[in-house]
């Protein structure tokens, strides 16, 4: 197992850590092991992923088929046990204007540091496949100015998503993105560019914070850390990187066992699991019992 070489020191806030230079890497998790692995090397932020946390959660698609109470219970969960800022998803809000104001309370209650929001009529579907639909802009115009208005404070921060460029182009997308910073936002997310020249495109476009969404097969290259930076883009999303290397490995190790019927001989790469043991919690298990022992 891999670790850190320290433990890190507490991070800054995401609102602060905007306020520096620099581009904010932040890797997906998608259930509880792997928020709990990524929290422990000190990125500037997570992201609870809604593809990855819908498969993990309910072995389900990406498809609008989870409910605010499925994912405002995977952000408490995930929130409330990590050291780091929690980006998390929030899909469309989970309905109108009423349920976008109860989705971002909800979220910035359970420990959230900013909401990611989409425009995508329901039900929505993961944003690097076919078929997605937007609303109208004025629509979405109105949900995020429900959502500015409806957070506790302001270092809960909006993440507006337009899904607007598979469908209707990456002018419209850019005209989308300009209005959603306009009604409040605190970062724009224009979903799917298909080249790097689309990407320069939208860093020449705002001074608002830019998100890049780096899915590994995806419809938008992934570039690396100076090319981000360069185009404009201050936070990089990697939201199924570590859900697809552990599903890759457990398809590996099943048919495996199913084809051998043993582990014994297993080529697949295993974490100690005196390690796995130590991710979880145990020592601290283990020092809980010690000083209450029975006669101590």
């Amino acid at each position: 197992m891999t670790n850190p070489a320290s433990t890190p020191p507490a991070p800054l806030s995401l609102r602060q850590r905007l306020q520096q230079p620099g581009l904010i890497v932040a890797p997906g998790v998608h259930d509880m092991v792997s928020l709990r692995m990524a929290d422990a090397f000190g990125f500037d932020a997570l992201y609870m992923t809604g593809f990855g946390t819908v498969a993990s959660h309910l072995g389900l698609p990406d498809a609008g088929l989870a409910t605010y109470t499925d994912m405002v219970g995977r952000v408490r969960q995930m929130a409330g046990m990590a050291r780091t800022p929690l980006i998390a998803d929030g899909d469309t809000g989970y309905g109108g204007l009423l349920n976008v104001q109860h989705t971002v309370q909800g979220y910035e209650a359970a420990g959230a540091q900013a909401i990611q929001l989409e425009d995508q009529e329901v039900p929505k579907k993961c944003g690097h496949t076919p078929g997605r639909r937007v609303l109208p802009m004025a629509d979405m115009v109105k949900k995020i100015q429900v959502a500015v208005a409806s957070r506790r404070s302001p270092d809960f921060l909006i993440i507006a998503r337009t899904d607007a460029r598979t469908t209707l182009g990456l002018d419209e997308a850019l005209r989308r993105a300009e209005a959603y910073a306009r009604a409040g936002a605190d970062i724009l997310f224009v979903e799917s560019p298909e080249s790097e020249d689309e990407m320069r495109r939208i860093g020449r476009a705002f001074d608002v914070p830019l998100l890049a969404n780096m899915v590994d097969g995806g419809l938008t290259p992934v570039l690396s850390r100076a090319l981000l930076e360069d185009i404009g883009y201050r936070l990089a999303i990697f939201p199924v990187t570590a859900l697809l290397a552990a599903t890759q490995a457990m398809q590996a190790v099943y048919a495996a066992i199913r084809e051998q019927g043993s582990s014994a001989g297993l080529q697949q790469p295993l974490m100690r699991f005196a390690d796995l043991t130590t991710l979880m919690g145990f020592p601290e298990v283990h020092a809980f019992e010690r000083r209450w022992a029975d006669g101590e």
